[in-house]
């Protein structure tokens, strides 16, 4: 139940990120092309799952961090691995929306 919360947000999160991409598809993609793209979209959030199903099994089997009972594992060590994966992710975005940014202002 200590989780609840965090995944109360992180729900409500997703839910709002949705209608933002589809409101911004069906504003501003071609009409033949608006269904693709809200469906790419959509492949997108599915492929994080997967990619994040895959991050958690890996872990569990090279690191012994998430066993079947979890009272013997580590999961504080998967959590701060998953932060720091996190924050590289925030910086690799930086690195390549600044520039991006410096060059649409010209």
């Amino acid at each position: 139940m200590w989780q609840a919360p965090a995944y109360t947000i992180l729900g409500a999160g997703e839910v709002f990120a949705a209608i933002g991409v589809i409101e911004l598809f069906y504003d501003k993609a071609p009409d033949s092309m608006r269904s693709l793209c809200t469906a790419l979209a959509q492949l997108a959030v599915a492929a994080g799952n997967y990619l994040n199903s895959a991050v958690l099994g890996s872990v569990a089997s090279a690191t012994g961090w998430i066993p079947e009972d979890l009272n013997d594992g580590h999961l504080d060590y998967f959590f701060w691995l998953m932060a720091v994966l996190g924050a590289l992710n925030l910086l690799q975005f930086l690195l390549c929306s600044v520039p991006a940014m410096r060059h649409t202002r010209r």
